[in-house]
């Protein structure tokens, strides 16, 4: 055998036993006449000791050692003189008296170590190699112990793991398909699923009662820290459930994982459940983060039309937070905040400032513009105290100002260290709008998924005044990530049909694309919903990543490529002439 004990497993009552172990040499020290490797597999680290006094020629050997040649060695377990407490082998080492090279190494491009010397794109590249850090590799434990606890749970629960297929047909609403043509069907087009969201509800049709699965799912949209062309989703569905049932036992299955991975208890107490409106209103987002407060304010009746500031009088949205102990900023860092708000990325025209001094008084950027009564019923409307700093953007369109102001507060929150990663804020968001107005598309789209069932009381209006319509549909937010979301489903075809005919669907078109799920409803569909968890976002809060691209073996960069196979690329001719297919240049 290669081995009989491993790397991380050795500890002071094994000295004096004889191993043999296997894996990488992480680094190696010669100090006089000893040399001294780390060998590390997945489990840990060992310290090897190779004497020239005991054997020259084998300490010799070792002196050749590279980073990640791949040994084998046999020695006896050793109590270390100088003990290392940062590793939980640091009591011992193993006095080598047997070396075999399994495979030697090229020189690594970057350090195999924790805090490694290599970019994102250069580890991506060698992502194999980055597999091997402790930390990355302590992600994919995670993941996994992870999954085993989703499993556990939802099997406890009488839920059933079903797989449904990777090749489905295309559905163009919500984000874009990837789509995958058919040899045995020229001209015609899978798509890969971008959550198996019918297929689920065919499922409860078919008395499956409760399912669930940690499943693949792709869209081809432009991608953030948080998102990746295909991600995993832990994909469940109910059948006879209210919304209520629906949000209890996944606030219950949460509460479950945060015990058995983090060891944290959440209490017994209910998430607070927020109407979308309100989070809208309060934070600005329908993803709040609750870590801390800083709400909004909203400021138009004492600052629009009690000034001559143009900027406020002609706004349709003034808002403000009031960042407690910061009227000390300096001009730096208030140009600063206003560089951030002014970014692309954030898009506000600027920022107007007031500080609230230690004797109470208000000193404003816009003080020229308003009386100094103005000025103070702003302080109080704010419920600034002394020492405190408002902060305030607006804008001609409410929604685009309320996220700016959103950006803001979440940057005030890094800056003022109150979004601690090691506290968790969850809560439900609920009563969604059913539809937004597509400016693309020139018509009201599904805020969710077509299948949402409308709120039993906003039924009526789904004729009348659609845009008043809220979702019988649920997110949970934990420390402002969507980390779920779902909904109770349509399971009257008749409602179906409605509801296609708001989104501006023909007869004709929603038979064509969806009349296999409204087949289905006349065939005794029972009242179901469910929700679906995003793993991959899961995973990186509970190792407290900014990004979900650790927590995946082999992720896709912010291009959507894989650099280590180096794809999307170019396929040969003959698979082209095989499906039929001609490819023209774009500007044809």
């Amino acid at each position: 055998m290669y081995r009989n004990r491993t790397c991380g497993e050795l500890r002071i009552e094994h000295v004096g036993e004889e191993v043999t172990l296997a894996g990488w040499v992480q680094r190696s020290r010669k100090m006089g006449g000893m040399t001294f490797v780390d060998l590390r597999d997945r489990y840990g680290i060992t310290q090897l000791v190779f004497n020239e006094e005991s054997d020259a020629e084998l300490c010799a050997r070792a002196n050749k050692l590279g980073r990640e040649f791949v040994i084998q060695v046999t020695g006896t377990v050793n109590e270390r003189y100088s003990k290392n407490d940062k590793i939980p082998t640091g009591d011992i080492e193993i006095i080598v008296s047997r070396l075999d090279i399994l495979n030697a190494s090229d020189t690594p491009p970057f350090t195999i170590e924790e805090n490694t010397d290599g970019g994102d794109d250069l580890r991506m590249k060698y992502r194999y190699l980055d597999l091997r850090r402790t930390n990355v590799r302590a992600n994919l434990e995670l993941r996994h112990k992870f999954c085993l606890a989703v499993r556990h749970f939802l099997d406890s629960k009488g839920f059933l793991e079903i797989e449904t297929p990777v090749l489905v047909g295309s559905t163009p609403e919500g984000a874009r398909d990837f789509i995958v043509p058919s040899r045995m069907n020229p001209g015609q087009f899978y798509a890969l699923p971008q959550s198996p969201q019918t297929l689920k509800q065919l499922l409860m049709v078919a008395g499956m009662d409760r399912y669930f699965q940690i499943v693949k799912c792709f869209r081809d949209e432009d991608l953030r820290a948080d998102r990746q062309p295909e991600f995993t989703q832990i994909d469940c569905e109910m059948s006879f459930v209210e919304q209520d049932d629906i949000i209890s036992l996944f606030e219950e299955m949460a509460k479950y994982l945060f015990k058995e991975i983090r060891g944290c208890d959440l209490g017994n107490a209910p998430f607070l459940r927020l109407p979308w409106s309100e989070a809208m209103r309060r934070f600005g987002s329908d993803k709040p983060d609750m870590r801390f407060g800083m709400e909004f304010v909203e400021l138009a009746d004492v600052l629009k039309g009690s000034g001559e500031f143009a900027v406020f009088n002609e706004a349709a949205y003034i808002g403000g937070i009031c960042a407690e102990g910061c009227a000390s900023y300096t001009r730096k860092q208030i140009d600063e905040l206003t560089n951030f708000v002014k970014s692309p990325q954030i898009g506000a025209k600027g920022l107007v400032y007031a500080r609230v001094g230690e004797d109470g008084t208000v000193k404003s950027s816009v003080d020229k513009f308003y009386a100094p009564e103005v000025l103070e019923r702003l302080k109080v409307t704010m419920n600034a105290h002394p020492g405190d700093l408002i902060l305030i953007i607006s804008g001609p369109d409410v929604m685009k100002a309320r996220k700016q102001l959103c950006e803001l507060r979440l940057e005030m929150g890094n800056r003022l260290g109150l979004r601690d990663k090691n506290r968790f804020a969850l809560l439900w968001v609920v009563d969604f709008p059913m539809f937004e107005w597509s400016e693309e598309e020139g018509r009201l789209m599904a805020m969710h998924h077509p299948f949402t069932a409308p709120r039993p009381e906003d039924v009526p209006l789904l004729e009348t005044d659609p845009a008043k319509v809220c979702a019988n549909a649920y997110d949970m937010v934990c420390n402002g990530v969507e980390v779920g979301g779902g909904s109770i489903r349509i399971h009257d075809a008749e409602l179906q049909a409605r509801i296609f005919k708001a989104l501006g669907f023909t007869p004709e078109r929603a038979q064509e694309q969806f009349g296999f799920l409204m087949n289905a409803f006349k065939y005794g569909a029972p009242p179901h919903g469910g929700l679906a968890y995003g793993l991959d976002r899961w995973v990186s809060l509970f190792a407290g990543l900014d990004s979900i691209r650790d927590c995946i073996a082999f992720p896709k960069n912010n291009s959507g490529r894989d650099v280590m196979l180096d794809a999307p690329s170019f396929v040969d001719q003959t698979q082209l002439d095989e499906l039929q297919l001609d490819l023209r240049p774009k500007d044809e």
